[in-house]
């Protein structure tokens, strides 16, 4: 057996092993590899990574460095990638008025769209349900969802909430008491190994960094400290009622109890 904790004998044995024997490289990557002049383990090991990562995705730029020495314990202890990301909520009162319901939904698209960016993934489509309690009578009772897809796979937070209300105005029906509405972002991929579709819209200018500017600001002065201009800044009517909620003693300096 080979002791791979040995450089030497390591890099011996990657410079006669094939590229197409290493795990996770099947035929497709094979050729494409080649074509790169990565011909064996050895050469894969030394290939720029950074190119690696944007040509082929961010595992096989973790099987390169693990093949050059470098551990990677984050592969194995980091929860996986969420597949679907959903933010819903329980109104504070029944809302007959399509206006607070878009504030609403305007939040739960940003909360959703920030973990979407937490997890470094794009989303292609989302739902958008609508529904009244299911605690009154038949005739006072209503449901709907709709899907709508994006234009691309993206993490904006603009054009997913821009996305979001004109599919709310789709299944809002007047007459009816509303107590909640959410958004489920569904078939997501990562964001780095993501190819644009040469005949798809092309995600506005600079999006990526004004979501990382928007996410670095709500992180130093508090949550919703920027905002899309749908959501105002008091009178939520929406918001659920908190007047039972526990004190947080463990992650909050103003919760905790003063001794006179």
């Amino acid at each position: 057996m080979v002791d791979l904790t040995d450089p030497v004998r390591r890099d011996k044995l990657l410079k006669i092993a094939p590229v197409d024997e290493v795990w996770g490289v099947g035929r497709r990557l094979t050729k494409s590899l080649e074509i790169m002049g990565i011909k064996t383990a050895w050469d894969l090991a030394h290939a720029d990574h950074s190119v690696i990562r944007k040509t082929f995705g961010r595992v096989l730029e973790r099987t390169a460095r693990e093949l050059r020495g470098e551990e990677w314990l984050r592969m194995h202890q980091a929860p996986d990638l969420k597949k679907e990301i959903c933010s819903s909520k329980m109104f504070g009162t029944k809302l007959r008025q399509i206006e607070p319901i878009k504030e609403a939904l305007a939040s739960y698209v940003a909360r959703a769209a920030e973990k979407l960016r937490e997890q470094g993934s794009l989303a292609e489509e989302m739902v958008i349900s609508l529904q009244t309690s299911g605690f009154v009578e038949d005739r006072e009772r209503y449901f709907n969802s709709v899907r709508c897809i994006l234009p691309h796979p993206t993490n904006d937070t603009l054009l997913m909430t821009q996305a979001a209300t004109r599919a709310l105005e789709r299944i809002f029906r007047k007459g009816y008491a509303y107590s909640k509405v959410g958004v489920l972002l569904t078939n997501l991929c990562p964001a780095d190994g993501y190819t644009p579709d040469l005949f798809a819209e092309p995600p506005r200018k600079n999006v990526g960094r004004l979501m990382e500017t928007i996410d670095l600001l709500n992180q130093r002065y508090g949550r919703g400290a920027v905002r899309v201009g749908t959501i105002w800044p008091g009178g939520r009517v929406w918001q659920m009622k908190r007047e039972m909620l526990s004190p947080s003693y463990t992650s909050s300096w103003t919760a905790l109890p003063r001794a006179g």
